[in-house]
Parts: structure tokens; C-alpha cells; sequence
């Protein structure tokens, strides 16, 4: 199974369409999952016409896509568990990947997806794969853009994050 990975798209304030290379990619994935700070159902739209979308609310949401999706989640893909969350709350942004994991703490699952600090995360802690895809749209003082993309085969799971440098090419 594969799946395509992204937070953070703050659309339409931070792209008035979800950028191409995001696009391209997310054509061939069996699912997406967007870990939050959507802004605006249309882009639900936009990714529901690549593959079937599962997703949680982030800090920047409204009250339409918190009653959508929530907060937090357990999905049960290929096979694996994957807790999904935004990761917002107090404790500033170092502190976002620690309350992505507490948010599951008592939870068997394989894999946390987070978001909300548009840093790019791939790690294993203590065997858990740790993923945020970062945004493909806000970059703040990053170099480069970036989603991800998850590849479940026998219960195993691999990521890795894409990255480009112009939110706004045509392929």
C-alpha cells in the first residue's frame, strides 16, 4: 500500500492550488492522510480526487473541518496502525513532536504522522517510525518545500519526505 503524507497546506492563504509536484506524486498512492492546518475543505476536494483521504484538524481549522475530522485518530492501513494528530498545543514548537507522541502513548500503534511545526521528521523511536511530511506550501525559513510519501509491504513500513523549491511549478 501506498500513501501520500502532508500538513500544513494553509490554502488558500499559502497557495491558491496544491502544488504540482504534490499533485504528480499523490496520483499513484492508495490513500492520503493530511495531518492537519487544512484552513479550507475545498482542498479536500482537490486531494479526494487523487485517492481516498483520511485526516485530522490542526490549531488553524475551523469548527467545520474539527467536526469533520477531529483531533486525533487510529487508522488501520495495509495492515499497520497509524496514529494520526496535528500536534499543536502548549510547549512552543520543540515540543510538538513529544506531544505527537504522547497523544498515542497508550496505544499500540506502528507509526505517528504529525504536523503543525512544518519541519520535515523521519525517525524510528524505540521501533516507532516518527513522520512529519512537512508543508508543501509554508516552507518558513526552510530551503525547501516538502510531503511524503509511506510504503506499507508485509507490515513493514518505509517513508521518506520529497522535497522542491517552487511551490508554484507545472510538470
Amino acid at each position: 500500500m501506498k500513501l501520500g503524507i502532508v500538513s500544513d497546506t494553509h490554502m488558500p492563504r499559502m497557495a491558491k492550488e496544491l502544488p504540482e509536484p504534490l499533485v504528480h506524486a499523490f496520483r499513484k498512492v492508495d490513500a492520503i492522510l493530511h495531518a492537519g492546518d487544512w484552513t479550507d475543505l475545498r482542498i479536500l476536494e482537490q486531494l479526494e480526487k487523487l485517492a481516498p483521504v483520511y485526516g485530522v484538524a490542526g490549531n488553524n481549522d475551523g469548527t467545520d473541518i474539527v467536526k469533520k475530522f477531529g483531533y486525533r485518530k487510529i487508522l488501520q492501513l495495509g495492515g499497520v496502525s497509524i496514529g494520526l494528530v496535528h500536534g499543536h498545543g502548549d510547549g512552543g514548537r520543540t515540543a510538538t513532536e513529544t506531544r505527537a507522541l504522547r497523544a498515542f502513548q497508550n496505544d499500540p500503534v506502528d507509526a505517528i504522522v504529525y504536523g503543525h511545526s512544518h519541519l520535515p521528521v523521519l525517525k524510528r523511536v524505540n521501533g516507532l517510525l516518527v513522520f512529519n511530511p512537512g508543508s508543501p506550501t509554508d516552507k518558513r525559513r526552510l530551503s525547501q518545500f516538502s510531503f511524503g510519501l509511506m510504503k506499507i509491504e508485509e507490515g513493514r513500513i518505509q517513508a521518506k519526505h520529497v522535497y522542491y523549491k517552487d511551490k508554484n511549478v507545472r510538470l
